[in-house]
């Protein structure tokens, strides 16, 4: 039997990472718990509204998304307790620009680089659906066939509504062969 909660949404954890943005001429670093997977080559960052780091987004039509581990845990959750609009965070992480002047933490193991297609808007929030530019992962999260090693990137996961950050677990076992058994 299971109990009705309401409309929770039940999809969490995610990862949790810092959005990069230039605003008003400098970088500016967001917290971010909600983004998602809308294809092999396109993701969707979802920001409130009221934001400071949506006008750079909207204007420069550029994101960064830096995936946190636990050494950078420190500054992320810092990064989401203060806005940009009254904290300058511009030297709150170590960073370099890509090509296109796009914002990258250097702390990050995984830093995507993404270009806005479009923008969807809720009630109080702008859900920027973004292709991949290009990713930037350090040597030792990536494994021998060029792929990220998750075991080794320990992304943290953001869980809500306790808003808590949680570590990755142990691998279950490779995808497409549980269900082998069934038709044996």
């Amino acid at each position: 039997m299971k109990t009705n909660i309401g409309n929770a949404l039940a999809l969490y954890p995610t990862p949790l990472v810092v959005v990069g943005a230039m605003v008003d001429g400098k970088p500016n670093w967001l917290l971010v718990g909600h983004v998602g997977i809308i294809g092999h080559d396109h993701v969707m960052v979802s920001l409130a509204s009221a934001h400071y780091t949506n006008q750079g987004i909207k204007e420069s039509k550029k994101l960064s998304i830096n995936l946190v581990d636990e050494a950078m845990l420190p500054q992320a959750d810092y990064a989401g307790s203060v806005s940009g609009r009254k904290t300058d965070k511009s030297q709150l992480f170590d960073y370099v620009l890509d090509a296109s002047g796009v914002p990258m933490i250097t702390q990050s193991p995984v830093t995507m680089v993404c270009s806005v297609e479009d923008v969807y808007e809720t009630k109080g929030f702008e859900s920027f659906i973004c292709t991949i530019d290009a990713t930037y992962a350090e040597e030792r999260v990536v494994n021998g066939d060029g792929k990220l090693d998750y075991g080794a990137l320990k992304p943290v996961l953001f869980e809500m509504p306790t808003y808590a950050y949680l570590r990755t677990g142990d691998v279950i076992g490779p995808c497409l062969s549980f269900g082998k058994t069934l038709h044996e």
